[in-house]
């Protein structure tokens, strides 16, 4: 194979969007091969991890770049005619490419464990560095994080499920995590879930400390489009944003397979007397995340 000598122009506002990680900032580079002869293909890095940007007339393609394996199918594919389509590649690489890595990456680390210590030791270490990572950057934001078990509105939203026979009653974190507290009064919450490298974000506190960040974590609005259906509550969130669907009285979701999802609910059923309002209390949870798209999204998050 033959290495491209035309740069993807898409390439550099697509790594201009992805955080540095530690300070290191993705660069632009030449590909070390070419997925399509003569498409105008750039790499683009950030020391740890790699994508290969290839342009073909209007079609941008974004592939995961793994050693010793050549991409076949893109990971994501945007016409570079839509005004967004670096930002919706983007949204692709912090939602789904990039924790794909780095779960395969904790992965290989844990198989690589020594006899003093568990490969899942090895895990939640690593896992820990990350929280530290972003733990650093929400000070830069304002915030103050502290170490966590496990968040109280999780424990509420459990016992709330038990009573229902709610399949996110068995949720439990079993890593490290953290806590802050927003501007809005409301708490924030990351917490490992799992041997991947992903995390929960959660959320316990008034609605309206939610509307300044779903815009960033729920999917773009696409063909969604809003619904009468459901109570007083799911309407009050749903009529702001379609994304969301009600899945009972005192709850609404969003997302699916690939994607981050999440819910926004009721901490507890008696609350569904009270005719909603932006001071009304929810617990929220949102995952699978990355440490990359917290950090994209850290901001919103104060």
């Amino acid at each position: 194979m033959t290495t491209a000598v035309t740069h993807a122009t898409t390439a550099a506002p697509l790594a201009a969007l992805l955080p540095a990680r530690r300070g290191k900032p993705w660069t632009v580079g030449p590909a070390p091969y070419s997925i399509r002869n003569h498409a105008p293909t750039s790499r683009i890095s950030d020391g740890r991890r790699a994508l290969i940007v290839v342009e073909e007339g209007n079609r941008v393609e974004l592939y995961a770049d793994r050693p010793d394996d050549f991409p076949v199918t893109p990971d994501a594919v945007v016409d570079s005619t839509d005004p967004v389509s670096v930002a919706t590649l983007a949204a692709r690489a912090l939602r789904w490419i990039l924790p794909q890595l780095d779960a395969e990456a904790i992965l290989a680390m844990a198989q690589e464990s020594g006899p003093d210590e568990e490969p899942w030791q090895r895990v939640m270490r690593h896992k820990g560095s990350l929280l530290v990572e972003l733990g650093f950057d929400l000070i830069n934001h304002g915030a103050y994080p502290v170490p966590a078990d496990r968040p109280g509105c999780m424990a509420r939203k459990a016992d709330h499920a038990e009573g229902w026979g709610h399949p996110l009653a068995m949720e439990r974190p079993d890593g490290p995590g953290l806590m802050w507290t927003a501007a809005s009064g409301a708490e924030w919450g990351v917490w490992s879930h799992g041997a991947g490298g992903t995390f929960s974000l959660m959320y316990d506190g008034p609605l309206h400390g939610l509307y300044g960040a779903l815009p960033v974590l729920l999917p773009p609005l696409g063909g969604h489009v809003s619904t009468d259906a459901g109570s007083p509550f799911t309407r009050n969130l749903t009529d702001r944003f379609p994304q969301l669907r009600p899945v009972g009285a005192d709850e609404v979701e969003f997302g699916g397979y690939q994607d981050l999802n999440g819910w926004v609910v009721l901490p507890s059923t008696a609350d569904l007397d009270a005719t909603p309002d932006d001071g009304t209390g929810v617990c929220a949870n949102f995952g699978p995340v990355g440490v990359d798209f917290l950090l994209a999204a850290a901001a919103h998050l104060v």
